[in-house]
């Protein structure tokens, strides 16, 4: 057995209650041995990983099936790590969600703005797995943030609203009814009924290569989004 298993399983032992057990953790780098890293670590401790490379994958697998806490990077490709706080916090899915920053970066403004936009805690590369875990059995825990971090400087997405409405202000999309593709024709999954086409938005991480997403209406089952890039139809709502 590694040293490092070794210590981790120590460290395990000693705990009455292995509060990880069967949680689901997003862990966020790009480095990929980092991420192996925690993923062992995190793993012997019985959690479900789900790891992300860069904050925009991080971003849709939090929305999507939100996990239990977040290990990120402040320094991530496509959306920083600040962005991915901060649009996590503004989320009503996902606001409450405790966030660990385990990053290279010690200028103190940055981590300051950092904990002020939604980290729970900020530990300062090099560190250890251990560390991490211990942190991560104390945000378990506690199960929320506590009222210092949860300021009045986040705004929650009002009840009801959708969740595409964080995604829209990251991905800087525009709404239209007379978009640069034309609609599929389609039907609804569920139902077998065809969908109403109802609007269209415009819009990407890169201005280069703008996406398209169409907003489709199923009058029984809800209301659809059809991405042109990956041909695949979701229901949103």
């Amino acid at each position: 057995m590694s040293k490092k298993t070794s210590l981790v399983r120590t460290d395990q032992l000693a705990s009455n209650e292995n509060i990880c057990e069967g949680r689901r953790v997003l862990v966020v780098d790009a480095d990929a041995d980092t991420r192996a890293l925690y993923q062992d670590a995190l793993s012997i401790e019985g959690c479900d990983v789900v790891e992300a490379a860069d904050g925009r994958e991080a971003l849709t697998k939090a929305l999507i099936q939100p996990p239990a806490i977040v290990i990120t990077e402040l320094r991530l490709p496509q959306v920083s790590g600040f962005a991915l706080c901060e649009i996590l916090r503004r989320d009503r899915m996902t606001a409450t969600i405790p966030i660990v920053v385990v990053t290279g970066e010690t200028r103190r403004p940055e981590l300051e703005h950092v904990r002020r936009i939604g980290a729970n805690d900020i530990i300062v590369k090099p560190t250890t797995p251990e560390a991490v875990i211990r942190t991560v059995r104390r945000l378990l825990s506690v199960g929320e943030p506590s009222p210092e971090t949860m300021t009045a400087s986040f705004v929650p997405v009002r009840e009801g609203a959708d969740t595409r409405m964080a995604l829209a202000k990251l991905h800087q999309r525009c709404a239209t009814t007379t978009p640069p593709a034309s609609p599929p024709s389609l039907m609804c999954p569920s139902c077998d009924r065809p969908l109403v086409y109802e609007q269209s938005h415009i819009g990407g991480v890169s201005a280069k290569h703008p996406e398209q997403w169409d907003d489709f209406i199923c009058p029984t089952c809800g209301t659809f989004e059809y991405r042109h890039r990956t041909r695949k139809l979701r229901r949103v709502r």
